[in-house]
Formats: structure tokens, sequence, C-alpha cells
């Protein structure tokens, strides 16, 4: 249940909350952007099986490959990209605490 409960978390209320708290003047846009970056679970359309609880993502699909998460990281460092960057580490770091707590 911890597991759950971080994983789905992360992935949900910590963009909000960043959304809400430090993007005033556009926070419906900015927080709708941020839970956007849970499009790059795609990938998991291309395993098999498409769900295993027991598999760490990061590492495992392409879009949560350690390159991948180069780009993302990149991503952070133009005006016009950080935000999408912003999000799709969200996601990066929902992911790894869900491999961190995986029994």
């Amino acid at each position: 249940m911890l597991r759950f409960t971080v994983h789905y978390g992360i992935h949900f209320l910590v963009p909000i909350a960043i959304g809400l708290l430090f993007f005033k003047e556009r926070r419906l846009k900015v927080t709708l952007i941020l839970l956007a970056g849970i499009v790059i679970d795609v990938d998991h359309l291309w395993a098999d099986p498409i769900f295993d609880s027991g598999r760490c993502s990061i590492g495992f699909h392409p879009l949560h490959s350690y390159w991948a998460i180069a780009v993302y990281l990149g991503l952070l460092f133009f005006k016009k990209t950080w935000i999408f960057g912003l999000a799709l580490l969200i996601h990066i770091v929902a992911d790894s605490m869900d491999c961190f707590l995986m029994p």
C-alpha cells in the first residue's frame, strides 16, 4: 500500500502542488503540463506483459532509459522546454521511488 501511495502521489499530487504553489499566474496550464508527464508511460505498451508489478520501469522501457532521462534533464536548460523537462523528471522520480520500494 505504501508503494502504491508514494508512486501515484508523486505522479498526481506533486504536479498539482507545484502548479498551484509556484505558478499562481499560470496555475492551470502549468499543472496540466506537469500532469501530462505521465504520457511517457506509452512505452509500457511495447512491453510484454504491458504491466508487471515486479518490474522496474527505469532502465527497462525506452522512454524510461538513462539516455531518455539525460534528454529530460537537458530540457531544463532551455526556457521553452524546461517545464516539460520538469514534468518528465517528476514522472521519473515517481517511477524511481516505485523501484526503490519494490519488495
